[in-house]
């Protein structure tokens, strides 16, 4: 087998015991300061990093966070949107040997309180949106947070928005002038804990490694095929692997990465124009979204020739490409694994989403993790050749670590065929959870709050399709003994409490859940039965919900 190295030239190598975010910043901020030092690598709103500031910025905030007593393996959450803040002090983080926890922006309510408390963060970087979330939790209970930097908001506004817990709030920390050494990170210890939702159970808290990210720039660039100088644009959100692992691309690539703030299907095409991108990322969803809008200029007048696009239905690369000018790379990855199985641009087939890359394996199994024959359907099962280039378990979760990576591989509850020439392609996914605009949803989360209000007696979540080839969100609902329910009442009570992109759009009361003779609800009977003449549709109703 080929090592992954041996196909990686346009990305600076590393060996192994370098593959750490300090070793990489310093390596190539000292080459390229030789080669072309005023070359910006990250851009985001107005600030301009050269590899250079990115260093610096890691060295001052990395004092800033030992001054507040962040020590090496402690957890720091970010609640915090697409903004150079969030790569201060995931950077910060990262050269002192500190954890990052990234979390979803839009989180409330209890999986929010889950997050923090898994993780045991003590410091957390966030807005005021953020800090407004956190301290109704802290009201209802403890959390291991003792301080709280705070983004956007000058330090009279924080004494006067003091909210009486026991939270230290203090200004975010800006041009910061100090520094300090580099932690002796290794490549295996965590560089970050993402959060990925659960199916039977909360969300699970992924170990990330520093050389899982190295390894995610080495495939994710081969790919691509990125060269020297180019530009990376992306609107995906910082908090999610994918934008992560752009930022790695473009620094070990010698590259440029555009941080938008977030998506906009009316914006996106100006944005790639604005800044002249050669290379940009997109989701499934994504893409019908952007056909359905009406041509303009800024529809070929880019300088994109490819995106990343991961989990695009076959149907729409074809339009895709013949109307903006730009290719569709397909692939598989999860924020557990790596760009584990893809094609380069002239092996792409349609339908799959290409082989297993050197440094990789990959089988389809059975429930017994027997491999099953070509052209059979199975569970997708990984695992790797190079040292931490997968996640190295799920934190505080030893019992689901085990479960997840039984037997030595890394079990993605994906179900998959793998064609007789070694291709791959999706089929759907084996468990419980559900995905709508790039968001991983746990059915389990969404049940727990329907649960907490006073008419439902009980509620089975699942996915539905939709017209943008992906997952709604419907639940259906047995009510208690005399109660009525109003379903736009309902959609209140769960946007205080739930990600707006998890509240339920569908709602289905119905007299009973249909259920084994061990009493499991069988949920494939309602993904099958789908909606219903009964079915309440958020959308059609008119119920808005406030994004967060």
């Amino acid at each position: 087998m080929t090592t992954p190295a041996a196909v990686a030239a346009p990305v600076a190598h590393f060996d192994a015991a370098e593959r750490t975010v300090p070793a990489m910043l310093e390596r190539i901020a000292e080459r390229d300061g030789e080669r072309d030092g005023e070359r910006a690598l990250v851009v985001a709103g107005a600030a301009r990093w050269t590899v250079a500031d990115a260093r610096r910025a890691a060295s001052a905030w990395g004092a800033a966070l030992r001054e507040a007593g962040i020590a090496a393996g402690d957890r720091v959450a970010l609640l915090c949107a697409n903004r150079i803040e969030f790569m201060q002090a995931f950077l910060g983080c990262a050269w002192i040997g500190a954890v990052t926890v990234p979390i979803n922006t839009a989180s409330r309510g209890e999986p929010l309180r889950h997050m923090l408390s898994n993780s045991g963060a003590r410091l957390l970087v966030t807005e005021p949106d953020g800090l407004q979330a956190v301290r109704a939790l802290v009201a209802a209970g403890p959390l291991p947070l003792r301080q709280v930097w705070l983004i956007g908001a000058p330090a009279a506004d924080i004494d006067t928005a003091d909210g009486g817990d026991s939270l230290a709030c203090a200004p975010f920390p800006a041009h910061l002038q100090g520094s300090t050494p580099a932690a002796p990170v290794r490549p295996g210890d965590t560089l970050a804990i993402l959060y990925t939702s659960g199916t039977t159970g909360v969300s699970k808290g992924v170990c990330c490694p520093h050389a899982q990210y190295y390894w995610w720039a080495v495939h994710s660039a081969a790919l691509l095929g990125l060269q020297r100088g180019e530009t990376l644009l992306t609107t995906l959100p910082l908090f999610h692997t994918n934008a992560l692992s752009a930022f790695f691309q473009a620094l070990l690539s010698g590259s440029t990465l555009v941080v938008e703030p977030r998506f906009s299907a009316s914006a996106f095409w100006e944005a790639l124009v604005r800044h002249r991108a050669t290379v940009t990322y997109v989701l499934g969803a994504m893409v019908p979204i952007l056909l359905a809008k009406e041509a303009t200029p800024h529809d070929r007048a880019h300088h994109v020739r490819i995106a990343l696009a991961p989990g695009v239905p076959e149907q729409f690369h074809a339009e895709f490409t013949r109307r903006f000018g730009l290719t569709l790379l397909e692939g598989y990855g999860s924020t557990e694994t790596n760009f584990v199985i893809g094609a380069p641009v002239d092996a792409q087939r349609p339908g799959t989403m290409g082989r297993v890359r050197a440094g990789f394996e990959a089988r389809v199994v059975d429930d017994e993790d027997n491999e099953v024959s070509a052209g059979v359907a199975g569970e997708l099962i990984l695992r790797a050749s190079e040292p931490f280039s997968f996640a190295t378990g799920y934190f505080g979760m030893p019992d689901k670590t085990v479960e997840a990576w039984r037997n030595l591989w890394f079990h993605t509850g994906d179900r998959v065929i793998r064609d007789a020439d070694g291709y791959f392609r999706f089929v759907d996914r084996l468990k419980d959870a559900i995905r709508r605009r790039g968001e991983n949803i746990s059915s389990y989360e969404v049940e727990q709050v329907l649960l907490g209000h006073p008419a439902v007696e009980l509620a089975a979540v699942f996915p539905v399709r939709s017209a943008l080839a992906e997952d709604e969100v419907m639940a259906a609902l047995v009510l208690r003994a005399g109660a009525t329910l109003d379903a736009a009442e309902l959609m209140r009570y769960c946007e205080t409490r739930l990600a707006y992109f998890a509240v339920p759009r569908y709602i289905d009361v119905v007299p009973q859940l249909p259920a084994t003779a061990s009493g499991k609800v069988q949920k494939f009977k309602l993904r099958e039965r789908g909606l219903t003449a009964t079915t309440w549709d958020r959308e059609a109703s008119g119920c808005t919900l406030r994004r967060r």
